[in-house]
């Protein structure tokens, strides 16, 4: 269960500091910054994130992907679902480990039909500063302008991109456990899913969605999960939003209190040190990723399992691991939590899951994993916290995941492991 330890209020002096950040990124409607400005993600107070993707540098280790050729003459085509709805949206690209300009020579949004596929009627193209075309600076990210695009809460969206020059190795999201698509030419416009005849599982280049207006209010009500593979949803169902974040959104709206859950999860992530392969560390990533995301008000920290693990693991991509103490970790957390209450921002805690029979699994990481969970549980550091550790563990052996949860590899929850977890939370305290 989610436990509250302390509730925490935004200070008049936090507000005005993030209403003046974004006023600065506000220009003619395109906000273009480096990859680490705190005002780059929101550039209006209208303006709520729906959907979020974590950048990463190009690399092959998951499975094969675009990221290191990049495009050239190409279109891609990539299907998001978003948590929030509205009248407007626009979406956010990332050039943040791009080392030169990205030429976006078209784009459109669009509700999705099947697939590649689009609905007729609802193609929207996107302009940059009144601009269909747009160079984003190496390093850089940018906002498109608002389209008129109807959206509900649990839509499917499709973003498609020109890329006619060559792009050099993608900023991209690894592990996206959804489908996108590649045509050679330009096809922003097509409806149909004809041209697009190469596939992928993962985004490239684009971070977020946004939207704005509607029916409801525009508050700080978003809620960014952070963390590595297990809150990116690996082992769940291509296709089908079954990650936790996913669920934890469902659930919210069943319970009639509806709003935006944002992913800010990346497969192998670490709290303390940067990997090639698995993005920055979490303390280094946590502003963009999480904190500067248009709305976001509360963020739920599930990370640690790779610090602590991967020196157990004959992980090749991340060798070698160093070996990190439970105080190590600690001090890691308290800097994210440091982080968000600058920003005026709650910050859950969340306990690690059972790694028993998993190859992150050993006598030092399970001391650890003890030992770091109990300071979760106990410290009160964290404004509030879940305990997916119990919430997950074997009644039989606490040491591992349950078998109706396990994923098969004892690490990863599956799809009925990610409800659990978002059954873990208590609602109330977030």
């Amino acid at each position: 269960m989610l436990s509250r330890t302390r509730t925490r209020t935004r200070t008049s002096a936090v507000a005005v500091a993030a209403a003046a950040a974004a006023a600065l990124a506000l220009t003619a409607g395109l906000a273009v910054t480096g990859a680490h400005a705190s005002g780059s993600q929101s550039s209006g107070p209208d303006w709520t994130a729906a959907w979020a993707a974590s950048p990463q540098r190009a690399s092959t280790g998951f499975k094969p992907n675009w990221s290191e050729d990049g495009f050239s003459g190409q279109t891609v085509r990539q299907v998001v679902r978003v948590t929030e709805g509205g009248d407007r949206a626009r979406i956010r690209l990332s050039n943040a480990y791009g080392t030169s300009p990205l030429h976006i020579a078209g784009a459109t949004i669009a509700r999705t039909k099947k697939g590649a596929a689009v609905e007729e009627g609802s193609v929207r193209r996107l302009t940059f500063g009144g601009k269909r075309s747009v160079a984003i600076p190496a390093h850089g990210q940018l906002s498109s302008d608002r389209a008129g695009l109807g959206l509900q809460a649990f839509d499917s969206v499709t973003v498609t991109l020109h890329l006619a020059r060559t792009t050099g190795p993608a900023t991209f999201h690894a592990q996206s456990f959804a489908t996108s698509y590649r045509a050679d030419g330009e096809h922003v416009g097509d409806t149909g899913a004809g041209a697009f005849d190469e596939s992928s599982e993962s985004w490239y280049f684009l971070s977020g969605v946004d939207v704005s207006g509607g029916d409801r209010p525009r508050r700080n009500n978003g809620i960014a999960l952070f963390g590595d593979s297990t809150t990116d949803g690996f082992a769940s169902s291509t296709d089908l939003n079954r990650r936790w974040s996913d669920a934890l959104a469902e659930r919210l709206a069943a319970a009639g209190t509806p709003r935006p859950v944002l992913n800010a999860g990346i497969g192998g992530n670490l709290v303390l040190n940067d990997s090639a392969w698995y993005g920055e560390r979490g303390t280094a990533r946590f502003g963009r990723d999480a904190l500067s995301l248009p709305g976001v008000g509360t963020v739920v920290v599930l990370e640690g399992l790779n610090d602590i693990g991967f020196s157990e693991s004959d992980t090749p991509t991340y060798k070698p691991a160093p070996k990190v103490s439970a105080g190590e970790l600690i001090a890691g957390h308290r800097k994210l939590i440091r982080a968000a209450h600058e920003k005026g921002v709650k910050v859950v805690g969340a306990t690690l899951l059972p790694l028993g029979g998993s190859d992150h699994y050993g006598e030092r990481a399970a001391g650890v994993s003890d030992a770091f969970n109990a300071w979760v549980r106990t410290s009160g550091e964290y404004d509030s916290y879940v305990d997916f550790d119990k919430a997950l563990a074997d009644p039989a052996d606490g040491e591992r995941i349950a078998p109706a949860y396990d994923s098969g590899d004892h690490l990863h929850p599956n799809d009925a492991g990610y409800r659990a977890m978002a059954r873990a939370v208590d609602l109330e305290t977030l």
